[in-house]
Parts: C-alpha cells; sequence; structure tokens
C-alpha cells in the first residue's frame, strides 16, 4: 500500500493557510466586490439611484455574503490544492529513495 503521509498532512496544513490567508487578504475585497455586485443588481432590479428600502439592503447583503463565501473558497481550495501537490511530490521522492534503499540492501 502507498504510504500517503506527506499528502494528507500538507493539504491540512495548505487548507490552514489558505484559511489564514483569506482571513488576511480575501475578507475584505470579497465583501467590497460583493457589495458593488449586489449594488448593480439592486440598481438594475429596483432603479437606480438605489433606495435605502428594505429590499435593496437585503440584496446587497446577500451579494456581500456571497462574495465572501467565493473569495474563501478560492482561497482555501487554491492553497489545499497546492498543498496535497506538494505532499504528493515529497510521497513520490520518499517512495523512490526507500525503493533504492531496498534494492541496495538487497544486492
Amino acid at each position: 500500500m502507498k504510504d500517503t503521509t506527506y499528502t494528507k498532512s500538507m493539504t491540512y496544513i495548505g487548507a490552514g493557510a489558505g484559511v489564514v490567508l483569506f482571513a488576511i487578504f480575501g475578507l475584505l475585497p470579497g465583501s467590497f466586490l460583493g457589495g458593488v455586485m449586489g449594488l448593480n443588481l439592486a440598481g438594475s432590479l429596483l432603479g437606480t439611484p438605489v433606495a435605502s428600502g428594505i429590499a435593496a439592503r437585503l440584496i446587497v447583503a446577500a451579494s456581500m455574503v456571497l462574495g465572501v463565501m467565493v473569495a474563501g473558497i478560492m482561497f482555501i481550495t487554491a492553497a489545499s490544492t497546492l498543498g496535497w501537490l506538494i505532499g504528493t511530490v515529497v510521497d513520490a521522492l520518499r517512495a523512490r529513495a526507500q525503493e533504492a534503499a531496498e534494492a541496495k540492501h538487497r544486492a
């Protein structure tokens, strides 16, 4: 059975790094971009200039939440994938070195 110790651990490390990067670099821009999309959507549905009614506020709030969620998904998925890739390479190199050591031991 193939040993995937580093693959699993690096995936988790990548996910943790993605959460931290999202909290630092993605939370505020995701909220801003979602809010702008919400304002554009509310303006096209309810007419511009957007009044401060409850429907417009709900549309903008839902768009802001959606923008934050999409930013979070992007950061966490990208960092987890990068961690998985690094772990897979490390596991492959480790397995190759172990096979070489076993072949040398047999000879």
